[in-house]
């Protein structure tokens, strides 16, 4: 016998499905491109893949019944869910950066310090006004000036770099440092006043070095800073053990002055090494000059007539709320290291180790800013609603700031600990300063996000309430600091979480 079905006389055959049982042809249409169509983040996306198939909308309208390769695409994409694969290993980080890089810019910004111990004989005289000691104002306007100054500076370089422009970043930092130490010296020459040639030659050297500096660490030349510091330090730290002779204190604050600054101008002009293209150089030179004329800044000059040539790279007034935060955060600092002597404590010094352990913090607060950025990014890859969004970031802010402080506390006390005739510090003037540091890296965090100007103000509050209560003696300074700095970092707190708890300041 045959393996064939015979079908007998009388007996009826197999039933066919009726036309109204038969599955849809979009439905298997789209069990047949699950993958595909599951992973599309839009209809058109599943239309390429329909006529990259070859199907034609004549076909189409006689296998599926609709009218061409877009409704048919919009009809898989609202009958399957979204499922987008998630991609093999571990997703790359754009945000990760060394530890040990930013460790070492925190110390680069710390080792300057023993200029002023090298220098503390050649500034010897009576104490000043408000018992500060002989040169302080001189020195403090001359530092307030120079940190506002090349805080806008390298945000106006950095923004070049961003737009790819590395030789407009040299033009800028070449034209903008110089006019920095001139600007830094001439405050200080006018706080100081007459009779005061050390202490105004110390500011003048101050400003040379911030405005060299910060272009060796704009362009990311932090090792070649240290070596340049080196000797100082070394001399610095001599001199602590054992007495130093004042010439041999200066040889090694000018011989570190003199590196830095050469260091800086070859690195901002690197054309000076090639004496051939001098003329050329000079002459791009003044032409970016012009720039800062007021035809780049206002719409209209001369009777009306507008400025023709549109403005490319970054306006020079972008620059100016991260100068004033960086004038508000550096009197902020002062408050904190001079608040005993200007309430006439009489132990001001006491707060010298605190100023050396901000300084140094803002090694990890650099670190800790990369990783808010890397966690915030992880978010954003994987949360599917705001709601979610906000408790992540919140949760990675949290982690941030209390890595933070805690190494902000932890420096504080290895400072203190070996400081001499430095007492532990009382509970309140850690909390202050703790809160201070809040203060300082939400406003960093503000800044790195370009929500600059809640950070600005906020600090320029914060430091205007604190020097008019230490001015005035309204309480005691580590109550009235406590309560300024704590205020300030609940705000900046709050304004973070606002601004960052939304998915749009994260692009």
């Amino acid at each position: 016998m045959s393996d064939d079905v015979r079908v007998l006389p009388g007996v009826p055959g197999p039933r066919r499905s009726p036309g109204w049982a038969r599955r849809d042809p979009i439905d298997e249409l789209a069990a047949d491109w699950d993958e595909s169509v599951a992973a599309a983040v839009h209809p058109d996306e599943i239309a390429a893949l329909l006529e990259s198939d070859g199907l034609s909308d004549d076909q189409i309208r006689e296998r599926y019944g609709v009218e061409n390769s877009f409704a048919l695409a919009e009809e898989l994409y609202a009958r399957t869910p979204r499922r987008h694969p998630e991609p093999d290993g571990e997703p790359p980080d754009p945000w990760r950066t060394g530890l040990l890089g930013c460790l070492l810019r925190g110390l680069v910004f710390a080792l300057p310090g023993f200029a002023y111990v090298l220098g503390d004989p050649l500034l010897a005289g009576p104490h000043e006004a408000l018992g500060l000691p002989a040169g302080t104002r001189t020195l403090l306007a001359g530092a307030l000036c120079g940190w506002a100054w090349n805080q806008g500076l390298a945000h106006r370089a950095y923004a070049w770099l961003g737009l790819g422009d590395r030789p407009a970043a040299r033009r800028c930092l070449l034209v903008g440092a110089p006019v920095g130490m001139l600007l830094g010296t001439l405050v200080a020459l006018a706080v100081a006043g007459p009779g005061r040639p050390a202490a105004v030659a110390f500011a003048a050297g101050q400003s040379c070095y911030f405005g060299a500096s910060g272009v060796l660490l704009v362009m990311g030349r932090e090792k070649t800073l240290l070596a340049a510091l080196l000797p100082m330090t070394a001399g610095g730290l001599l001199t602590l053990a054992h007495p130093v002779a004042a010439p041999v204190r200066l040889v090694l604050l000018l011989g570190s002055l003199t590196a830095v600054a050469v260091l800086g101008l070859l690195e901002a002009a690197p054309v000076l090494t090639a004496p051939r293209r001098w003329r050329a150089a000079l002459r791009r030179l003044a032409t970016y000059a012009k720039s800062f004329s007021p035809a780049r800044w206002w719409p209209s000059v001369r009777a009306g007539r507008r400025a023709a040539r549109p403005v490319t790279g970054p306006r020079p007034f972008a620059s100016l709320p991260y100068a004033v935060f960086g004038l508000a955060s550096g009197a902020l600092v002062v408050d904190a290291t001079l608040g005993d002597v200007l309430a006439d404590a009489g132990h001001g010094a006491l707060a010298a180790p605190a100023a050396v352990a901000l300084t140094l913090s803002m090694g990890p607060a650099e670190w800790l800013l990369y990783r808010f950025r890397g966690g915030s990014l992880a978010a954003l890859r994987t949360c599917g609603t705001p709601r979610r969004f906000r408790r992540t970031t919140a949760r990675v802010l949290a982690r941030c700031l209390t890595a933070y402080l805690a190494a902000l506390l932890a420096l504080t006390l290895a400072v203190t600990a070996p400081w001499p005739h430095a007492p532990a510090p009382a509970a309140a003037r850690l909390a202050s300063l703790l809160a201070l540091g809040v203060v300082l890296w939400t406003g960093l965090l503000l800044q790195s996000f370009g929500a600059v100007l809640g950070a600005t103000a906020v600090c320029c509050a914060a430091s205007m309430a604190q020097t008019l209560a230490l001015l005035t003696h309204a309480g005691s300074p580590d109550t009235v600091a406590l309560a300024v700095y704590a205020s300030a970092a609940g705000a900046q707190v709050a304004f973070v979480r606002v601004r960052l708890g939304r998915v749009t300041a994260h692009r």
